[in-house]
């Protein structure tokens, strides 16, 4: 018998930073939050689970990941204002402030882009700091599959950010 108040207490935390990192909403993370643990209700009736934190944390990024891509899927449907909560950092300038959110707005929308499993190993590795085998362990993947996905991964998103990288570069110039 599974014991989901302890697996909440014990993984709760780590589904949450997961999907806040990656989502960068506390609404969209909670609805998240929610949705790892239903799936992960769904996984352990269906199979026995022998790596909880491995479950949980790929659970979140595809749960995040699937927000992502209709929040994408949405914004080309209907303009909206997305309000984004600004991650405290070192820098309190305002400017560099809102440079590091609409950067970090256009990476997320750039990982909802990829083709999914190079989305899963890019957050699993980039985000989450998984190591090659970890992520092949999780995916059923080998090390080097892992890597591959994870070079065509960084090789779209270049592509997919390089016009906002050329337009805030022209911006610095005099």
């Amino acid at each position: 018998m599974t014991n989901w108040s302890d697996l909440a207490g014990r993984f709760g935390p780590l589904v949450w930073r997961t999907a806040y990192r990656l989502l960068g909403s506390e609404a969209e993370a909670a609805d998240c939050f929610q949705e790892t643990f239903l799936a992960a209700v769904v996984v352990c009736r269906r199979e026995e689970v022998r790596n909880w934190a491995g479950l949980f944390r790929r659970l979140a990024v595809t749960r995040a990941l699937d927000r992502l891509r209709r929040r994408g899927r949405e914004s080309r449907r209907v303009e909206h204002v997305e309000q984004w909560g600004l991650v405290p950092g070192g820098h309190p300038d305002p400017a560099e402030q809102a440079q590091a959110a609409e950067l970090a707005a256009l990476l997320r929308r750039a990982v909802g882009r990829l083709p999914r499993r190079q989305a899963e190993v890019f957050c699993l590795r980039c985000l989450e700091e998984l190591s090659y085998e970890q992520i092949g362990s999780q995916m059923n993947l080998r090390a080097n599959a892992v890597g591959v996905l994870l070079h065509r991964a960084r090789r779209r998103l270049h592509e997919l950010l390089a016009p906002a990288a050329a337009q805030q570069e022209a911006e610095r110039q005099p």
